[in-house]
């Protein structure tokens, strides 16, 4: 009988917890306000069918032949262009999803014990993709314009100890829908430069917003001390796994190589037909499309908490872009012991304890309302407070 021996990192390896309940919500008739799916409506597969002629019929044996690690030339031109600062392409790394783009920061500036910093709630996928590599992940406290600057200074540590980077998402965050006040970057990016702390920005859902865009990417304001994540999953469709960082000079060759030893360079059949969509301006035609669908569902879920929670003394916050309402149950209250009684009731959610890298709050719990309908929303979150106020009752 053969013996497997794991390396001592997998045991540190856990499934993800959202993962775990999108099988919950294959039940026939459950509402899922749990995964952070894009919506199905927003794919633009019309779009896709016209670039898949054009691609194969012109390039077709380039677009299915090995390729550049670095990724396809006119694609990386075109995030260069795209994003607001001066942006070398030869800077732009283009990755199979965001989430392959922590993967090899992870593996490039993280050795087993350092220090890695993160915001109170973050994204699991990060936390997900930083554990094999071992680091000491410390949550720095943050409020609803981001991380509080003076507990960044208190955790970013010094000598051996200091923190490798603090990793951030700025635009409606995942997991909270949270945005970073204009006044909370330029003081977080100050004090970073100060400190001689690097800073991971990510923003898959920086083009999502509704009324007003958010304010300049961390980047754009110290591109030598950051490194930018960005994706095509959420303004064009996810399936593609397409997406990309813009790392500084000092630090692109080393996150270059692990690509190579990763995957040796993200498909470019999947590159050349995004940069064959998005030709012409289409972004700035289809995502206005994906806004309006957002913000119509935001305001139907806005609008059944306030008539369904009333005077079970539940929070939540109203975000102002992306996929993700954040709520927090009464006082005593566990989202991981409420989550089955709600599915017994056909609505899933998220709890929120699992975006945290440490001292979770069992009060809290993610939704999302992009892939659900209005009727939906209105039916699961009526659900969802018939469940809230059975466990106080039983209380």
């Amino acid at each position: 009988m053969t013996n497997w021996t794991l390396a001592a990192r997998a045991a540190k390896m856990n499934p993800s917890v959202i993962r775990e309940i999108l099988k919950v919500t294959e039940k026939p008739g459950i509402i899922s306000l749990a995964g952070g799916l894009p919506s199905p409506k927003t794919f633009p597969v019309e779009a896709f069918a016209k670039a898949c002629e054009v691609v194969l019929g012109h390039d077709g044996a380039a677009s299915l032949q090995y390729a550049a690690s670095e990724g396809y030339a006119p694609l990386r031109q075109a995030i260069a262009d795209h994003l607001p600062w001066n942006v070398d392409p030869d800077q732009v790394l283009i990755t199979t999803g965001s989430q392959q783009a922590l993967d090899l920061i992870a593996k490039v500036l993280i050795d087993e014990g350092s220090r890695v910093l993160v915001e109170t709630p973050t994204y699991l996928g990060a936390l997900q993709a930083f554990t094999p590599m071992e680091p000491h992940v410390v949550s720095v406290a943050s409020d609803d314009e981001g991380v509080l600057i003076d507990d960044l200074v208190a955790q970013t540590g010094s000598g051996a100890s200091k923190a490798r980077f603090l990793y951030v998402l700025p635009n409606f965050q995942n997991p909270t829908g949270r945005t970073m006040s204009e006044a909370r970057r330029a003081a977080l990016v100050a004090k970073a430069a100060e400190l001689g702390l690097p800073l991971v920005e990510d923003n898959p859902y920086g083009d999502l917003w509704f009324d007003n865009p958010p304010p300049a990417p961390l980047t754009a304001r110290n591109p030598e001390g950051c490194i930018y994540m960005g994706s095509f999953s959420k303004v064009l469709a996810p399936g593609l796994r397409l997406g990309y960082l813009v790392a500084p000079k000092a630090v692109y060759p080393k996150l270059l190589q692990a690509k190579q030893a990763a995957d040796l360079h993200t498909p470019g059949f999947n590159q050349r037909m995004v940069a064959e969509v998005i030709k012409g301006g289409f972004l700035d035609r289809h995502v206005p499309t994906i806004r309006a669908l957002y913000k119509h569902q935001r305001d139907a879920m806005l609008e059944a908490l306030e008539r369904e929670m009333a005077g079970l003394g539940v929070e939540w916050n109203s975000p102002q872009g992306g996929m993700f309402l954040w709520l927090r149950l009464p006082q005593g209250m566990n989202a991981i012991e409420l989550l089955p009684e709600a599915v017994e009731r056909n609505v899933a959610f998220v709890p929120g304890a699992a975006f945290y890298a440490d001292n979770a709050d069992v009060r809290t719990l993610r939704l999302s309302f992009v892939t659900a309908s209005a009727a939906q929303i209105n039916t699961g979150i009526a659900a969802l407070a018939a469940a809230i106020r059975a466990r106080q009752t039983a209380a």
